[in-house]
């Protein structure tokens, strides 16, 4: 009885010590498929951030989404948009609430010290709204287009279009709506006619204060803006 035991107990170890082996060997199989699966993604995702293009949304509180959360403002929207399609190219929001053209220009630099392979400039509202000459804001404008010409000479430039109420006259309503077209013309830029097309004097798309958009508003500020950016994007050239 006691040799049988001892032979069960052996049999126990040798067949213990060979489970373990197994286990052993599986393990190193698994992590070396896990490490050369993941040296793959890592492989990936490396040649997929060198294809990655960058979109650089520059403007106010319309492109910042006052009010809102940051994945409600239309450049992230455009993002959703972006991915669905499955097209190379990461958003970023530069949008900073109040910002003028003047201030815009001072700050354009700054932003400039990272590559930009699509522009959207959207400023010029905070600029209507104080009264400021529609001559200095188209001045500032472009130069800012010419900022980023300098840096980066291939990149696409979305220019977005903005009007104001006639409260200021309309002469100057209309100086301050020429100076987008006149612009985009003049620098040979692709034009939004008009951002808040749909949304501005909408109460139910408006925010309380009557000036910024809500959640849907911004839905259709992101297809405005869309309707202009998809073909660029599009383009064989820069994908």
């Amino acid at each position: 009885m006691l040799k049988r035991n001892f032979f069960i107990v052996l049999s126990a170890v040798v067949f213990g010590l060979y489970s373990c082996s197994e286990s052993d060997r599986t393990a190193n199989t698994i992590e070396a498929g896990e490490e050369t699966s993941t040296t793959a993604e890592g492989d990936e995702d490396t040649a997929k951030a060198e294809r990655t293009k960058t979109i650089l949304f520059f403007g106010n509180s319309l492109t910042a989404g006052y009010g809102l959360e940051p994945d409600q403002a239309f450049p992230a929207l455009i993002q959703d948009k972006i991915d669905s399609l499955n097209l190379p190219y990461k958003v970023i929001n530069a949008g900073v609430s109040g910002e003028t053209s003047a201030g815009g220009k001072s700050r354009i630099n700054w932003l400039l010290k990272q590559p930009v392979d699509v522009f959207v400039l959207e400023l010029g509202a905070n600029d209507g709204l104080r009264g400021i000459d529609p001559a200095e804001t188209y001045k500032n404008l472009q130069r800012i287009i010419q900022k980023v010409r300098e840096k980066n000479p291939d990149a696409e430039i979305i220019l977005a279009g903005m009007q104001i109420p006639p409260n200021m006259g309309q002469k100057y309503a209309t100086q301050f709506r020429e100076v987008f077209s006149k612009l985009a013309e003049e620098e040979n830029v692709a034009l939004i006619p008009f951002l808040l097309e749909g949304v501005a004097g909408v109460p139910k798309l408006n925010q309380a204060d009557g000036i910024h958009p809500t959640v849907e508003g911004q839905k259709i500020l992101a297809d405005n803006v869309w309707d202009v950016m998809e073909d660029i994007l599009r383009e064989p050239e820069t994908i």
